[in-house]
């Protein structure tokens, strides 16, 4: 799937959304497009599937354009909603079976059910299921078709933690069998241990994409998204730092706990490779300190999520 929304407008026309989206996905990977409320997710979302139509730009699905696609391509590709769009008077069985004769290559209904742990409440209406329930039977929904590429727009909304591994476990195997999974989640954590590549969305425009490594800062190259990050360092200090001995250090040391004095936690930055750390292992040598503890605080997703959230 690839698509570049130059600009997506609201039912009144006059309300941009979206502008500047180009957004690639693929076969076997885990594509995460997060961003804050409003940011143009879910619109994203609507235009890549054909609910929506584009006032300008260009979107391929599996090669075609889906708002002008008929039942072929629908029935290759999987959409999970966020509100679900369950028929609310009917029981999940029957909704599965039905949909799964529609289809000339269904997933085994008796492999999803095990895998999503349906089987305790197949024979309830679906009105009176939990939401954590009713998430795993839209999932099951989208999926028993045996799609080719499948959208989840908030897939682990209102799910308890066992159930919210079972949906990790099996997007993992959907990445596995070659399928494309195109996501968006609020979870943060949910995004960085899923992702093949996320896409960060502001305003209606990508601010900044890449792997989870990337954007973090863990590997050397960024695609031009995000300048090399340096990775902030903690040690513990056994005894009082003079101000004159801070004036020595290479690199910039602040506290960042505690007094000065035996115990306190000083954070030192500006560490991108292992010169720098050779050069604060030589600091501490000439001011004769042996730190009592060294660890590096390493980005994570929800720092760079909040660096371009943040106005």
């Amino acid at each position: 799937m690839r698509y570049a929304v130059g600009s997506a407008r609201s039912a009144q026309g006059v309300t941009e959304i979206l502008s500047g989206v180009d957004i690639t996905a693929n076969r076997g990977e885990v594509t995460v497009i997060i961003g804050p409320n409003g940011a143009g997710k879910t619109t994203t979302l609507g235009i890549a599937q054909g609910l929506l139509k584009p006032s300008a730009g260009t979107v391929q699905l599996l090669g075609q354009t889906p708002y002008r696609a008929g039942a072929d391509l629908r029935a290759r590709v999987g959409v999970m909603l966020q509100d679900s769009g369950l028929p609310q008077s009917v029981k999940p069985r029957t909704l599965l079976r039905h949909i799964s004769s529609l289809h000339q290559n269904p997933w085994p209904l008796d492999d999803l059910i095990e895998r999503l742990d349906l089987s305790g409440f197949l024979q309830t209406n679906i009105r009176r299921l939990s939401g954590g329930q009713k998430q795993r039977i839209a999932m099951a929904a989208a999926l028993i078709g045996n799609p080719e590429l499948v959208f989840l727009d908030e897939p682990s909304a209102g799910l308890d933690p066992q159930s919210r591994q079972l949906v990790f476990e099996l997007i993992n195997y959907l990445r596995t069998q070659g399928i494309g999974i195109v996501l968006t989640t609020h979870l943060l954590e949910e995004a960085q241990s899923l992702a093949d590549s996320v896409f960060i969305l502001k305003d209606g425009v990508v601010v900044r994409s890449g792997t989870v490594e990337e954007l973090t800062g863990s590997t050397a190259e960024t695609n031009g998204t995000l300048p090399t990050e340096t990775r902030p360092l903690t040690f513990a200090s056994p005894r009082i730092i003079t101000r004159e001995e801070l004036a020595t250090a290479p690199l910039p040391v602040e506290l960042a706990s505690g007094s000065n004095g035996a115990g306190a936690r000083w954070n030192v930055t500006g560490i991108a490779g292992p010169e720098d750390f050779a050069k604060l292992s030589q600091w501490w040598s000439q001011i004769d300190l042996m730190p009592a503890e060294v660890s590096f605080e390493a980005r994570t997703l929800e720092d760079v999520f909040w660096e371009v959230s943040v106005p």
